[in-house]
């Protein structure tokens, strides 16, 4: 016989969350603490109790010994006996308890006895045992409290042995150790469904904003969470997460504009490399215009290629997978080698650029990353600004920072663009930039170098004025990304 195929082991069920709920977590402490301080409370109470009716014990043993001890007085024949029913007249009587009191001689031999209970059939007194001290003994009659004093009665000494019954004192003791247990387990369920009551309704907004939160998906991200009435904890947990929700809001936002934008950008070079390849196929042409057509393709090809380099340079860095190569850096040299790297696109155009800084300007961090940024902002500097104009770079301490700035005599940034110029694919000439063969990231990457460097980058212009652009780093210490 064939055998089957192997039958599927049916899948496990969901594994159950075996985490407590607040609520139950602030219910059970309550509880517990409850517990806790009620166990030491009948501990006490307990004790203290049980110690005061071992006092009274002992005082009533001792009492019955000075009762028996001026009760005693010589007989016709010489020897001792009590007064008449002394001891029913003058000791109270406790319910379930009794008692006894006995006369030893110096020779170790009881002379006299006496009692409301049964003889409790007690061990011989020795000669010389210790008085003054109450003990408990168990007898067939029951526990007893018992006590050994001296007396001298014509010249004379005599022992005299009181037993009081701890009976009642037990049963005393009994009555008041169920009357805790049952306070103390009154008080813990009450406590306890407070506890779970007051949990309820301390965490009640908190519930509520979570049931809330659970609603909120991408399309309704710009929804927040309404105010409760509740403790300042629920409200600055509801104003944290509305914080973040802005937060991500925004940067949903971003990312949209900048997939459109990195689109956008992307379909222009492809579109011209379509275009292009689409003419040069028509009709048969000349070798010289074959050359042409090929020299378009690669501009648009090294278009595509910055672009990608730019867009990859970020996204390694927003991930966390840029590393830093940390390093001392003279700012002052980095300067005069970008300087004399683009120095020739500035002299096509008659510019002039001039290096202003002391030497060195240390600083901690990553060449490569420092270095793009700078030409970043000399590249921009030589496009926009006119011909037979002046720009100034500069390095050099200011403070606790370093500096790095770039000076041009270009046509400036209006204000209202200002505050965007560092965003990816803005431009404030959206049609010179893409002649000028811009891809709108060069400024992003400036700002990320600076604050990976934990730096900044800031912008001074007015139209008609130019533009200066100034890059701080730490002084002296590492950077973040290091």
């Amino acid at each position: 016989m064939r055998a089957g195929p192997p039958l599927a082991s049916p899948s496990p069920p969901p594994q159950l969350s075996r985490r407590l709920s607040l609520r139950a977590v602030i219910a059970l402490w309550y509880g517990v603490i409850i517990a806790l301080c009620l166990g030491a409370y009948s501990l006490a109470v307990g004790y203290g109790f049980g110690r005061h009716l071992e006092l009274e014990l002992d005082r009533r043993v001792h009492e019955d010994i000075e009762l028996a001890a001026r009760a005693l007085v010589w007989n016709e024949t010489g020897g001792l006996e009590w007064v008449g029913g002394f001891l029913g007249k003058q000791i109270d009587e406790e319910e379930g308890g009794g008692h006894w009191l006995e006369v030893w001689d110096a020779a170790g031999v009881r002379v006299l006895t006496e009692g409301t209970m049964p003889e409790p059939h007690l061990d011989a007194l020795e000669v010389g045992s210790a008085s003054g001290r109450a003990h408990t003994l168990t007898t067939p009659l029951g526990p007893l409290r018992v006590m050994t004093d001296s007396v001298q009665m014509g010249g004379h000494i005599y022992r005299i042995r009181a037993a009081v019954s701890a009976i009642g004192y037990r049963a005393q003791l009994r009555t008041m150790r169920w009357e805790l247990v049952g306070l103390s387990l009154t008080v813990l369920v009450l406590g306890g469904l407070g506890g779970i009551a007051i949990a309820r309704r301390a965490l009640g907004p908190l519930v509520r904003l979570a049931a809330r939160a659970r609603l909120i998906t991408a399309e309704q991200i710009h929804e927040l969470l309404p105010e409760e009435s509740s403790s300042a904890e629920v409200e600055d947990l509801r104003v944290a997460i509305n914080e973040t929700l802005t937060r991500l809001n925004r940067a949903f936002q971003q990312l949209g504009r900048f997939s459109g934008d990195a689109s956008h950008e992307l379909r222009t070079p492809l579109t011209a490399l379509r275009a292009v390849g689409e003419m040069s196929l028509r009709r048969p042409q000349t070798a010289e215009e074959y050359r042409e057509v090929i020299g378009s393709m690669l501009e648009e090809v090294d278009r595509l290629t910055r672009l990608s380099d730019d867009l990859l340079t970020l996204a390694r860095a927003e991930t966390g997978r840029a590393h830093l190569h940390v390093e001392s850096i003279d700012l002052a040299g980095l300067a005069r080698d970008v300087v004399s790297h683009l120095l020739v696109l500035a002299e096509e155009r008659g510019q002039t650029v001039e290096v202003l800084a002391e030497s060195p300007v240390t600083v901690e961090g990553d060449r490569a990353a420092l270095r793009q940024a700078l030409v970043n902002l000399l590249d921009n500097a030589i496009k926009y600004s006119p011909p037979d104009s002046r720009i100034v770079v500069e390095a050099g301490f200011a403070g606790a920072d370093a500096f790095l700035r770039v000076v041009d005599e270009g046509p400036g940034i209006r204000a209202a663009d200002q505050p965007r110029v560092f965003e990816r694919f803005f431009r404030a000439d959206r049609q010179r930039s893409r002649e000028m063969g811009g891809t709108g990231l060069g400024l992003s990457i400036v700002r990320l170098a600076a604050e990976t460097h934990g730096g900044t980058v800031s912008l001074e212009s007015e139209p008609g004025a130019g533009c200066t652009f100034i890059v701080r780093l730490p002084r002296s210490t590492r950077p973040i990304g290091g």
